[in-house]
């Protein structure tokens, strides 16, 4: 598999040589580079350069294994696993899961699968995934394309489909190495890309920067994506960088921005505007969004928040404060704007 495949760039080059020895020993050439597809083994998708491993085979597959332990031990945090839906063999990530666990049991495991199955999460297979469809539900609703209620929907929905352990543990991105730049796609208004920063590192998960993202690094899918960080910070974005680095911060400070539960407060489809907030115990941060072109005033009901009336909270980003009137608050987002108050 191409997951498996990459395991060998980490083997040591003694292991290499071993690896290489195994394969030419056993009839089976490697010719990576040569034109063409692959023909005297299995590729993946017929690339000559990425052989596939037959997890079938018992050598193999404790060979891989053992890989699988090795670094856990040398103290790698966990794996990140390339397609691994590729191996359709329940029993070997069952396996490998095992594997990793008994070295280190708060190691990561974390599958990129595209679309949200269930079947790829729990303890026979990986702690998260890379939660494209949650991406790709916050770029339509930015985009226009997607309703506040249709955002709603997608969002909640993903909250429900695996153990609260497991959403919470989701990599939740908004760019990555297999995707255009969230500033390419995103090219209306740098608020725009501001804005999915802000609902990225409130939602809950393990929010994911792709490097170069926090500056507004531009470019199309791969091989766009994957343009050279641009180290001269004084062309960096100020406005942009400063901004993610508060976000971060503030989720570190506020328990209820990691682990708070997740609820809707508004949805305005004509408005193109929604709310939502993350609670834990008396603590409480709300996230207001505005997707479309207009400023609005929206009124955020917060009686369920446990926010009384008279209360003044703040917004957490910038400096503006406000007075919670009856069980609502009244709060001015730009266009395309969002807040973060509590």
């Amino acid at each position: 598999s191409r997951g498996f495949f990459a395991f060998n760039d980490l083997l040591e080059n003694q292991e290499k040589s071993a690896y290489t020895k195994w394969f030419h020993i056993n009839k089976f050439p490697i010719e990576a580079y040569p034109d063409g597809n692959a023909s005297s083994y299995v590729g993946w998708w017929d690339y000559k350069s990425l052989p596939k491993f037959n997890t079938q085979n018992p050598s193999v597959r404790q060979y891989l294994l053992n890989i699988a332990q090795y670094w856990i031990e040398q103290g790698a945090d966990g794996w990140r696993l390339d397609v691994p839906n590729e191996i359709d063999d329940d029993n070997f990530w069952a396996e490998f899961r095992h594997i990793v666990k008994s070295v280190n049991r708060d190691a990561y495991l974390l599958g990129e699968i595209w679309t949200s199955d269930q079947r790829w999460i729990g303890p026979d297979h990986f702690d998260g995934l890379m939660n494209y469809p949650l991406r790709e539900a916050l770029l339509e609703f930015l985009e226009g394309t997607l309703s506040a209620t249709g955002f709603a929907n997608r969002v909640e929905t993903s909250l429900t489909l695996y153990p609260r352990e497991n959403v919470y543990a989701m990599y939740n991105l908004i760019g990555s190495h297999d995707t255009e730049r969230i500033r390419t796609r995103l090219n209306i208004d740098l608020n725009q890309v501001k804005t999915a920063f802000a609902f990225l590192f409130a939602f809950p998960g393990a929010p994911a920067v792709y490097y170069g993202d926090e500056l507004g690094l531009a470019g199309g899918k791969d091989p766009g994506c994957r343009g050279a960080f641009p180290w001269n910070k004084e062309k960096w974005p100020v406005e942009l960088y400063a901004w993610v680095k508060n976000l971060a911060h503030i989720r570190k400070r506020f328990a209820a921005l990691r682990r708070g539960d997740f609820t809707t407060l508004l949805k305005d489809d004509r408005r193109r505007c929604i709310a939502f907030a993350r609670k834990l115990g008396e603590q409480a941060v709300v996230l207001a969004m505005n997707a479309s072109p207009t400023p609005r005033i929206l009124h955020i009901p917060v009686g369920n928040l446990g926010w009384t009336d008279g209360l003044i909270i703040h917004d957490l980003i910038g400096y503006a404060e406000y007075l919670v009137s009856g069980d609502t608050f009244i709060v001015r987002l730009p266009a395309w704007g969002s807040a973060w108050i509590g």
